[in-house]
């Protein structure tokens, strides 16, 4: 009697918060949609975020804390985040991708749109109904639990399909000898069925001139999808997706053939490919992950580690935290103009783990934009940065509820204490009319539009001029919280970033020390290391810069 009692005060009291929490977020949106202005291109800003470069915002917990802790924390943020939960789909428009757009009014889409509507409907009444379940017997509720979850299945298997691995179309982008030594993975986000899988894949390999290996995240519709991130993430219970992406990751990276390895993550997507980094910083050499190179785009994770490779490199992270954030912290530049490590960096350190002042990396006053950039194009990342991992990179809008729920409020809040583990890679925050959680309706055509050929229509590859958010500025060296950026969105109001300047000279980089000390102005396009890939290109690396050491491992040859 106590036990049903403890269970509808539950019940209830979870019916209440979500009744208020949709109350909230109506009054949110209708507040946004009252106070907007037409889109103009002041409207469309971005901000930069270095490695875990602190705010306002406070986190006193991470994803070591205990898992009741982390899963109220989540709920919390979860109802704290709510006025966004719209634009996980809105806007509905543009469809600058055609039929490879999720919202576009093709067939396909149209019929993984409506199965996800019932099985949405059906979740919700479930999830509603299980209260109730008290009132009948055991083997009653068991049995009708069951049936759902079977008949639950079923519908979602409509939508996926009955294998992991799936590739792009040749007709997107066929293997060349150029990239032979490259593989590219991707793992999709919530509600991704075997259709949205594929167009996202040939999105990918239509932008970057590269056959791309997708890891199919299957969808068992949307809110078993969010209860499934909450479980990944929280308790890190690894799914078959993220057990074969690691065994597909960790095979290519010892593969000799390969000196490269890109891992693109979207939403959930996220979560996973950080449960994959962990396994692998576990077990592969430091030379082997030195290969690996990741980018995420709406990042549902609550972290994402990359630690560093010497004791000396941490150390001037610390004592510079620029450098550090722009992961710059072994930069000398040579008379050529090439990026190298610091010969520091290669050696051990002392027996005290500090750095010598003539190692201590000072860009207290700026006076080198390269400095800042180094990494963006360099042969070996790796060695720049002072980090394992190659290189790290994460877009996000300020409007999208998963980044919001992630990577924005993990990534750009100062820990509570010293101890707790910190969210590592570059963050372009974007704020944007078109800003929502889609991957290619939303972030690729926004980021990375694709140009179409004059005469047939046709898209080509990856728009080389005119790019609104690679021309953007950001100013590097300046801290927020994720709650400035949701405001940013609500009362679409200025913000401390710069956008889009007619005025910077086209391949000149400039630096604003007027300002604030220890702050510079450089453009999206100039810390974005993916974009140096955009139609088959990339960033200073070609196959004649690579060799094979001693191990027999293929890398750069400078590294």
């Amino acid at each position: 009697m106590y036990l049903s009692s403890h269970l509808v005060f539950v019940y209830l009291f979870t019916v209440i918060a979500l009744i208020a929490g949709l109350a909230v977020m109506a009054r949110r949106v209708s507040a946004a949609a009252e106070g907007s202005r037409a889109p103009s291109s002041s409207s469309n800003q971005t901000r930069f975020f270095g490695s875990q470069l602190g705010g306002q915002t406070i986190i006193n917990y991470s994803y070591t804390d205990l898992p009741h802790r982390l899963m109220a924390f989540d709920v919390y943020y979860f109802f704290k985040f709510l006025w966004a939960f719209p634009y996980i789909v809105l806007p509905l428009a543009p469809t600058d991708s055609g039929e490879l757009s999720e919202l576009a009014f093709t067939r396909k889409n149209v019929f993984c749109i409506a199965i996800h509507f019932v099985l949405c409907v059906l979740q919700v009444l479930f999830i509603v109904a299980l209260p109730l379940l008290t009132l009948i017997p055991v083997w009653t509720a068991v049995s009708a639990v069951c049936f759902f979850l079977v008949f639950n299945n079923l519908l979602a298997g409509l939508l996926n399909g009955k294998t992991v691995e799936y590739h792009s179309d040749p007709q997107f982008a066929p293997a060349l000898p150029e990239h032979s030594h490259e593989q590219w993975i991707f793992i999709n986000g919530v509600a991704a069925g075997e259709h949205w899988m594929k167009s996202n894949l040939n999105r990918l390999a239509l932008t970057f001139k590269r056959p791309i290996l997708g890891v199919h995240n299957k969808t068992n519709g949307i809110l078993f999808d969010v209860i499934e991130c909450l479980i990944q993430r929280n308790l890190g219970y690894a799914t078959t997706d993220v057990r074969v992406a690691y065994a597909i990751i960790k095979e290519k990276l010892y593969n000799p053939q390969y000196s490269k390895v890109v891992f693109i993550l979207h939403s959930q997507g996220g979560i996973e490919g950080s449960l994959v980094i962990d396994w692998l910083l576990q077990e592969l050499p430091q030379n082997l992950l030195a290969k690996l190179e990741v980018y995420t785009f709406g990042n549902a994770s609550n972290h994402f580690n990359n630690p560093h490779r010497h004791i000396h490199s941490q150390t001037v992270a610390l004592s510079n935290p620029l450098a550090g954030s722009t992961d710059s912290t072994n930069y000398t530049g040579v008379s050529d103009g090439t990026p190298t490590p610091r010969q520091g960096d290669q050696a051990p350190p002392s027996a005290t783990g500090s750095a010598t002042p003539k190692d201590t990396f000072k860009l207290s006053r700026i006076s080198s934009i390269p400095a800042l950039t180094s990494e963006t194009s360099s042969i070996s990342p790796s060695a720049i940065s002072g980090r394992v991992i190659g290189h790290i990179e994460h877009y996000a809008h300020t409007s999208d509820f998963v980044a919001l729920w992630g990577v924005l409020h993990f990534a750009t809040s100062t820990p509570g204490t010293h101890i707790l583990p910190r969210y590592i890679g570059r963050l372009f925050a974007r704020t944007s009319t078109r800003g929502g959680h889609q991957f290619i309706q939303h972030y690729l055509d926004g980021m990375f539009p694709l140009a179409k050929d004059p005469v047939t229509g046709k898209l080509t590859g990856c728009l080389e001029e005119g790019n609104e958010f690679m021309e953007s500025e950001v100013v590097i060296g300046v801290a927020g919280d994720e709650l400035s950026h949701a405001r940013e969105v609500v009362d679409a109001t200025e913000v401390e970033v710069h956008s889009v300047s007619p005025v910077l000279q086209k391949g000149r980089m400039r630096n604003r020390l007027e300002g604030e000390e220890g702050t510079a102005v450089v453009k999206v396009k100039q810390l974005s290391r993916l974009w140096e890939y955009r139609n088959g290109r990339s960033p200073e690396e070609k196959p004649p810069l690579l060799a094979i050491d001693e191990d027999g491992i293929l890398r750069s040859a400078t590294l």
